[in-house]
């Protein structure tokens, strides 16, 4: 035996507990009894299957942080390129927008077109940018996109 097999062994020896041969059938996980969940009558709760993001989808902003927006269109794509691209109210914005493992989300740097609008526009203009920046859970909810984040919540409909 070579010696890195040698030491191999011996730490595997150390790591490994050893098992008494009526110990092993203890040692397997077991699975919880209807009692133990809660009760003989109450459902076993099954796991949720993880959501597809709606990539190539295009959207319009209907709420942000919880108010409703009928007076300003701001819309919102993401490519199958993970592009995000839209209009924000007065200007369009880029930036690279990734939905993750458990609806997570994660958006990168806006570039940002500079046009002139009044300052009400570009108020909610950038409420809306650093909300969507700040985005970290998405989720689908009544055929609406939910865009959560430390800035606000965008709730989006979508749109042709």
């Amino acid at each position: 035996m070579t010696p890195r097999l040698g030491l191999a062994a011996v730490l595997a020896a150390l790591v490994v507990p050893m098992l008494v041969p009526g110990e092993a059938a203890a040692q397997r996980q077991r699975m919880p009894s209807r009692q133990e969940l809660g009760g003989g009558n109450t459902p076993i709760p099954t796991p949720q299957q993880e959501k597809t993001f709606p990539l190539g989808a295009s959207w319009s902003l209907v709420q942000l942080n919880g108010k409703p927006v009928h007076d300003r269109r701001v819309t919102l794509l993401i490519d199958q390129n993970l592009r995000g691209t839209g209009f924000a109210g007065c200007n369009t914005f880029s930036a690279a927008a990734y939905p993750l493992r458990q609806q997570g989300f994660a958006v990168g740097p806006i570039a940002i077109t500079k046009r002139s609008c009044d300052k009400g526009t570009l108020d909610f203009e950038r409420t809306f940018l650093i909300a969507l920046r700040a985005t970290q859970k998405w989720d689908l909810v009544n055929g609406r996109l939910v865009l959560k984040g430390g800035a606000g919540e965008l709730v989006l409909s979508r749109s042709l």
